[in-house]
This record gives C-alpha cells, structure tokens and sequence, in this order.
C-alpha cells in the first residue's frame, strides 16, 4: 500500500451519461467501514456498529426500515438470497447467522459455534450454500447440517475476509493473497496481498457491477485516513482506487470510480 499511496492521484470527476441511457446514481459500497449490499437496482442492507438490526434503503425514493431491532443484536456483514436477508450476529459470545424474511421476521438462525473461526466472514453461493473458514486452513461449505471442504487455504496462517463474487467467494487474507474462487471451489484468479502491513484492512465489498472493492486505512495520519482500491472482476489486480478522506464512507458510480462520501447522505438521521 505504501508504493500506491505515494501514487495516489484524485479519481476523475463523475460522467454522467443521463444522455445514453446509463445510470447516474451512486451508490454506497462502505458506509462508516462496513460493506453496503446491494440486494438489487433501489435496494441497499447495511448494519451501524453499535446498532441492533439491519438498516435497508430504497435508494430511488429514499425510504428506509430498520429490519429485526429485537432479533439481531451485534449485526455486521450482510447479504441478500430468494427474498431473504442473511446477516452475521453475535449475541452472548456465540455466532451466527440469523435469516430474516423481507418483512424482517425470523426464518431461522444458524449457529456457527465452533463451525467458523472468522466471526462475521461468510459468503452466500447461487444456490443457498454458505461459505466459511472453518479451524482447519480451509474454507467449508454449509448446506444445511452438512459441512463439507470448500477450497483448502494452506499457507494462510491468519484469518481472512470473505465475501459473495462473481457467482463464488472472494477471499483475502491480509498480508498472504486475494484468491477469487468459483461455486465449485476452484481458484479463478489468485493475486499477491498487495498492500503494506503499515495499512489495515477492515472490509470488503462488492457494488452492483460485481466488481471487488477494499476499503483500508491508513494509520497514524492525523484523524485517520482512509481508501479504497477496486479490483478487476477477471484478474483481480488493483486497477483504480479512490482519494483519500477521512471519513470510511463511499460511493461508486457505473464506471467503477469511487469517492469518499458524507455518512450522512445514506444513513437516515
């Protein structure tokens, strides 16, 4: 990270091609460092640290609803699957993943004691799987009771990031590699962790285009500065990243170029 901050130049201004038919709006991809999901065009779910329940915000008319306040006590990484909103908790030390119907009621929720060793890490597949890191340097795969291997992570010493990309699971582990895998577990693209252990890397994301997005810190400047370098969807090496501000919240527009934003414009006061 160290050689791309020195690098750094500002991303250019927003293109607006209301003209041709494109889409103007932007959208969150972190707000307050957490990754935004984007259930669909006017659809975001995000969690608040601090905040019990799972804020969801339809972007085209500004309306919002503050989803299972008495369900979800530690929320944190969220995705949506058929309908449903699947978000990690922790309550009483034990983890989970609670499932919330579109309404907000409790479906079921997955107990994760024991099963992963990255509290609030999961990836929802297609087809209704989820993936963990699972004790044992490797990724397991949960379909119902059954937990199955899912990519074996040797040489990945530490705990990683994970989340839903490209129909599979995007997995980094700082300081190690990035690998994107598909829905079968094989390796599509595996990259060197390219960032300096000097910056800390919070969490990923990935906006309406599918393209990967990380969101890193860079400590000890003053009150706190922070960035986010994109990924290519093919190849997974850092082709853009956004200026640097001081606060953990962006947007990204159809183009893929990222700015810091206000929390303000998406969190409802």
């Amino acid at each position: 990270m160290a050689k791309a901050r020195h690098c750094l130049t500002c991303v250019a201004g927003i293109v607006l091609l209301a003209a041709c038919g494109r889409p103007t709006t932007l959208r969150p991809v972190f707000v307050d460092g957490r990754a935004v999901h984007q259930a669909d065009d006017s659809t975001l779910g995000l969690t608040r640290e601090g905040t019990p329940g799972l804020l969801v915000v339809n972007v085209a008319t500004g309306a919002s609803d503050t989803l299972g306040t008495d369900i979800l006590s530690s929320p944190f990484h969220v995705q949506s699957h058929d309908g449903r909103w699947y978000v990690s908790d922790i309550d009483d030390g034990r983890s989970s993943i609670a499932v919330l119907s579109g309404d907000g009621e409790l479906v079921t929720r997955i107990d994760l004691t024991g099963v992963t060793v990255a509290h609030h890490q999961f990836a929802l597949l297609p087809d209704g799987r989820i993936v963990l890191e699972a004790p044992d340097q490797r990724l397991a795969m949960l379909d119902g009771d059954s937990l199955t291997t899912f990519a074996l992570t040797e040489g990945a010493m530490r705990t990683g990031l994970l989340v839903a990309a490209g129909g599979g699971v995007l997995h980094a582990v700082p300081d190690h590699t990035i690998t994107l895998y598909n829905a079968l577990g094989n390796i599509r693209w595996r990259v060197e962790w390219p960032w300096a252990e000097t910056a800390f890397v919070s969490d990923l994301s990935v906006d309406g285009q599918g393209r990967p997005h990380v969101i890193a810190g860079i400590p000890g400047e003053g009150d706190g500065v922070f960035i986010v370098f994109s990924l290519a969807k093919d190849t997974g090496e850092v082709d853009r990243w956004s200026a640097q501000g001081r606060f953990a919240t962006f947007v990204v527009n159809w183009l893929g170029e990222v700015r810091p934003d206000s929390t303000s414009e998406w969190i409802p006061q």
